[in-house]
């Protein structure tokens, strides 16, 4: 049952089909935004028995030794297991887990678990985010059906959320820097363990987050973020490519995308890069609107923000991370090694999307965990269309200092069926994602994937 905090009432649950375009909150309640309010929105207090203590700002110094381009190291090496949450007693911890959560203690009852720490708010973002925050939470607006905001940029639209669909805009609007380079992969693991690592390298333009760029010049071009993707191993499937801009307007005009087939030497526009279609070398194991936990318009389900849950979560990942660990040593059958992770006990929001009976999708029904310091969906429960659990994606996540921003080091998403998961955005044998990337608009052309695709 989710535990409701005093903050939201359920009298303030407003599904998407009735969804106002004027969203904004008064200047009274903006003013709580550093006040007894984080500046991203988040409850500023710790909680009653102080397992959540209050957040202080977060991670704004790097450990001592690091260097731009390092693998993050962990700057609380020295912290110690509080307990272990296993198949044997995690029943007593069901009111701090999601359903999804517990189905994967009944799955790998000998190998599954969560070991837990002192929790750690180490959220962190640049005092031109903050900035940005206040001015969003007067000004931005959804647009037409919620499928689309304005009169937001840089930080996130609605940090004083009002209803599901702007806590999930949140989430997709999140700061992440303006230019990044990702270097990585993902691995469908079998169930006996098995894997081949598909790579990756990644490069993200995000229009909206861009420093001197305005809500008005968004809106004329209709960009959120530029996002191309070239896949480097292995030697059958090196050189695909896939260039994909999101819109700001969605219903002016949906997502545009195209890819690069290596067999055919040929861009070709690619309007099913969207949805549930299976994404790219994922082996059927994700949909195209998983990646990133969830990405892509919001405008097939109708959502409700459920309130606030106290959660054990994936936070400050930083060993799994590590670039003094294989990818042999990270990817177990069944899960990621459960020794390489770390759980927190932190506050989410809790938003549930139910698929609109005009549509159709893989997953009739989505539970998003989002971390209220970050934004970040921690947690994806996945429902099938017969009301059953049928996939769980975990997002592991720490604090990339050089930015600084919270974002997911790896994302693995647990197919309850075939007993298969997937690890996506492995980086431990990679360089280092770039965030001081300079990219240029001409980088993200069907020319530039058709020159970024061959071999």
């Amino acid at each position: 049952m989710i535990k409701k905090i005093s903050i939201l009432s359920a009298a303030l649950a407003i599904t998407f089909g009735s969804v106002a375009a004027h969203a904004n909150v008064s200047a009274t309640e903006a003013a709580r935004l550093g006040a007894d309010l984080t500046p991203m929105g988040a409850i500023q207090a710790g909680n009653a028995d102080g397992s959540i203590p209050a957040w202080t700002g977060g991670i704004t110094t790097a450990p001592a030794g690091y260097s731009v381009g390092d693998h993050h190291p962990n700057p609380f090496s020295d912290d110690k297991v509080l307990f272990t949450i296993d198949s044997s007693n995690y029943k007593d911890y069901a009111e701090n887990l999601s359903p999804g959560q517990m189905k994967l203690f009944e799955l790998y009852p000998d190998t599954y678990k969560m070991p837990v720490y002192q929790s750690r708010r180490t959220a962190s973002y640049p005092e031109f985010v903050y900035e940005a925050n206040k001015a969003n939470a007067v000004n931005a607006e959804l647009l037409n059906g919620g499928n689309g905001i304005k009169n937001a940029i840089m930080g996130v639209p609605f940090p004083i959320p009002q209803n599901g669909l702007e806590a999930v805009w949140n989430h997709i609007l999140r700061y992440r820097g303006d230019n990044v380079q990702r270097y990585g992969g993902q691995a469908a693991v079998t169930e006996g363990g098995n894997f081949t690592i598909i790579g990756f390298d990644d490069q993200l333009k995000i229009k909206y987050s861009e420093q001197g760029v305005s809500a008005q010049d968004i809106m004329e071009d209709n960009i959120l973020f530029k996002f191309k993707q070239n896949v480097t191993r292995p030697a059958r499937l090196a050189g695909t490519a896939l260039l994909v801009h999101e819109t700001v307007d969605q219903v002016a005009q949906p997502r545009q995308a195209w890819t690069y087939n290596t067999g055919q030497r040929r861009v070709r526009r690619a309007p099913n890069v969207a949805f549930d279609t299976p994404g790219t070398g994922s082996d059927g194991l994700r949909t195209t609107d998983d990646f990133d936990m969830y990405n892509g318009s919001p405008n097939r389900y109708n959502w409700e923000l459920k309130g606030k849950q106290e959660l054990y979560v994936a936070y400050n990942s930083y060993d799994l991370h590590s670039d003094k660990v294989s990818y042999d040593d990270v990817l177990h059958a069944g899960h990621v090694n459960p020794d390489l992770t770390r759980y927190e006990k932190h506050r989410v929001w809790v938003v549930e999307a139910n698929l609109k009976d005009e549509f159709r999708h893989v997953y009739n029904k989505r539970v998003f965990y989002i971390d209220e310091d970050s934004w970040q969906i921690m947690v994806a429960d996945l429902y099938d269309e017969r009301g059953g659990l049928y996939r769980v994606g975990v997002a592991h996540g720490l604090n990339y200092y050089e930015v600084p921003t919270a974002w997911s080091t790896l994302e693995v998403l647990h197919d309850l069926n075939s007993r298969r998961y997937l690890a996506l955005g492995l980086d431990n044998e990679e360089k280092m994602y770039d965030f001081q990337t300079v990219l240029n608009d001409r980088d993200f052309t069907p020319q530039a994937l058709r020159r970024a695709g061959r071999r």
